[in-house]
C-alpha cells in the first residue's frame, strides 16, 4: 500500500507494480524451473485446442462469437465459461514468462543466503 495525499485526506492504494513482482517471486520460489515451463506447455496447449475447436485466434475473437445468434444457452455458458479461464491463462502465461525470465536473478541471490546460513551453523 502507498499513501496518497489528497488534500487534507490521506488515502491508500495498493502498489501494483509491488504487487506484480511479489506474484513473479511466489511463482519462483514455489515452483522449479521445470514446473514453470510446463505449465506454460500445458497452458499452450489448452489455448491451440480452444482455437482449433471454435476457430479463433484470440480470445476476443472467441468472444465476438457470443453474439451468433443461432447458439443454445448451453453453448453460450460453455463458451462464456472458456472466455473466462482463456483470459486467466493469459495472465498467467505472462506471469510466468516474467518468472522464467527473472528466475536466475531472484534464484541466486537466495542460493548466496542459504550458503551463508549453513556455514553459520557450521
Amino acid at each position: 500500500m502507498r499513501c496518497v495525499e489528497a488534500g487534507e485526506t490521506t488515502r491508500y492504494q495498493p502498489d501494483y507494480t509491488r504487487l506484480l513482482f511479489e506474484e513473479i517471486c511466489t511463482l519462483i520460489e514455489e515452483n522449479t524451473r521445470e514446473e514453470l515451463r510446463n505449465e506454460l506447455v500445458a497452458i499452450t496447449e489448452e489455448t491451440e485446442e480452444w482455437q482449433a475447436t471454435y476457430n479463433v485466434e484470440t480470445w476476443e475473437d472467441f468472444e465476438q462469437s457470443l453474439a451468433d445468434g443461432d447458439l443454445a444457452s448451453s453453448e453460450l455458458r460453455e463458451r462464456r465459461d472458456v472466455i473466462g479461464r482463456w483470459e486467466e491463462y493469459q495472465e498467467d502465461r505472462r506471469l510466468i514468462k516474467h518468472a522464467l525470465a527473472l528466475y536466475s536473478d531472484v534464484e541466486a541471490p537466495r542460493e548466496q543466503m542459504i550458503d551463508v546460513a549453513d556455514r553459520d551453523t557450521n
